[in-house]
């Protein structure tokens, strides 16, 4: 026992020797400052900003209105009347609208037919053709959502007026024009406020990238410069006592920046958290353990900073599309589906949605909890070929 208690005190020693070099480089370099809490506070401030609003908001479109006649002026008066659209012009040809739509102008545009007050008058039924750019998804969604729901109201506005002329009673017209009453409730974001479903998101993404990129690079850089063994021998040549020490100034920073950006989104942005937010925060630190933990695996599978780095960014871009939180993964093919259990983000998705989102009780995230506390043992397949390669420093350094 007292062998082991000296055994202890001396890894702890050794630990904070090594802590203590690491935060001599990271103060030496402001590269390791800059890429991390300067670029996340930069993305933070971004984001924040680009996304004020919770939904888009007066997004340029544009009708061609060939028919010229007073229904045909009321309907675009009411179209722009709407606040998620904004009529920036009115075309007289198709040939028009789609060039403007080409040099990115505007994201949608209406045609109103020839004849459209006539043919309403004699019951003709006229066609509205919508023209949607759904290169940018967002944008083009919002306004053909809101065309369509005017394009609906005005249906319905002309059978009013019609069967009203007929001498219908009001209750009679209300059940003819809609028979079947819809109430939608958007459960955990009554707001369906973008913010809320993305930077949630990608925020801890950015997070998770910084984190792989500085995790690699601190290692890989010891190999390429060659002091990988003045490293070791301050841990006394352990090598957890090394992996320990030199990550750990990193894991605190990383786990700051982390919970530091989840209280601004909560305390600050107000998005909703109807489950727990500890749990959250819990479920944050797992994630920055389990990214880490990945950057130890890549480094060691490959000891040469060059293609490591180039790997961890793929990996890391890579997790922004195949997470699921921008399309869902049950969408996806199922080799991709399962592809997409190897990316850490996915999991802290699940549990932000559980907790944050859907209040739900701790058992729905053991899963992810499982997996990512899955993710810390990675390391341990490569750490003979990382400590052989730390020691013999027999790599090319790239």
């Amino acid at each position: 026992m007292y062998q082991l208690m000296n055994k202890f005190k001396r890894n702890i020693r050794d630990i904070g020797a090594v802590a203590k070099r690491e935060l001599h480089q990271m103060f030496a370099r402001p590269l390791y400052i800059y890429s991390s809490v300067i670029v996340m506070a930069l993305c933070t401030f971004f984001f924040l900003s680009v996304m004020q609003e919770t939904t888009p908001q007066r997004i340029p479109i544009a009708i061609i209105d060939h028919d010229e006649s007073t229904i045909s002026r009321r309907f675009i008066h009411e179209v722009e009347a709407t606040q998620s659209v904004h009529v920036v012009a009115v075309y007289g040809t198709y040939r028009e609208a789609r060039e403007a739509m080409q040099r990115g102008e505007i994201y949608a545009f209406l045609e109103i037919p020839e004849r459209f007050y006539a043919d309403i008058l004699a019951q003709r039924r006229p066609h509205l053709c919508f023209y949607v750019n759904n290169a940018y998804t967002m944008g083009a969604n919002t306004a053909y959502k809101q065309l369509f729901m005017m394009a609906n109201l005005a249906n319905g506005a002309v059978q009013q007026q019609t069967l009203r002329a007929r001498g219908m009673d009001e209750n009679i017209i209300q059940n003819l024009i809609q028979p079947v009453m819809i109430e939608g409730h958007f459960i955990a974001n009554p707001f369906s406020s973008y913010p809320v479903y993305l930077l949630s998101t990608i925020l801890p993404g950015i997070l998770g990238l910084i984190i792989l990129m500085l995790t690699i690079f601190a290692i890989g850089f010891e190999l390429k410069m060659g002091t990988s063994r003045e490293w070791m021998k301050v841990a006394n040549y352990n090598y957890t006592v090394a992996m320990i020490g030199k990550l750990l100034p990193y894991t605190i920073l990383f786990i700051i920046l982390g919970t530091s950006c989840e209280t601004i989104l909560v305390k600050f942005m107000h998005f909703p958290v109807n489950g727990s937010y500890l749990r959250l925060i819990g479920g944050m630190i797992l994630y920055v353990f389990a990214v880490e933990s990945v950057g130890i695996t890549l480094i060691g599978a490959m000891p040469v900073l060059r293609p490591a780095i180039s790997v961890g960014a793929l990996y890391g871009m890579l997790s922004f599309s195949i997470s699921g939180f921008t399309f869902p993964t049950m969408g996806m093919l199922p080799f991709v589906q399962a592809l997409s259990y190897l990316f850490s983000l996915r999991h802290f998705y699940h549990i932000y949605v559980n907790e944050a989102l859907m209040a739900a009780p701790m058992q729905n995230s053991i899963v992810e909890i499982t997996i990512l506390i899955g993710f810390m043992v990675l390391p341990m397949f490569v750490h003979r070929r990382l400590h052989a390669a730390l020691i013999l420093q027999n790599y090319k350094r790239v």
